[in-house]
């Protein structure tokens, strides 16, 4: 099977510190598949946490993340989404004071 590939960018304020480089971590070894991650300088293992914090990923960071094996499209999808939802730290819109 060939590699897979996908871009992401980090949407959340507070990009991949700690919380969500645990959660990216926990998510990518849940798949057999291998899975990096790669900030167009440095290529981790997305299945190690002390490699992901070494990508220092702030807000507007764009991460190639590849994955090669058996359940790489669900792998790619499933990091996509915890990615593209603000590793659930997204907050509200502020529409200005309610009345």
């Amino acid at each position: 099977m060939a590699t897979l590939k996908r871009e992401v960018k980090i949407v959340n304020r507070y990009g991949l510190h700690a919380r969500p480089a645990m959660m990216l971590v926990e998510l990518a070894n849940r798949y057999s598949s291998k899975i990096e991650v790669s900030n167009g300088q440095l290529t981790i293992d997305a299945k190690s946490i002390m490699s992901v914090m070494r990508l220092a990923a702030v807000q507007g960071t764009i991460l190639t993340i590849t994955a090669d094996g058996k359940d790489a499209e669900d792998a790619l999808a499933s990091l996509e989404k915890l990615v593209q939802d603000g590793f659930g730290e997204m907050e509200p819109a502020d529409d200005g004071p309610s009345i």
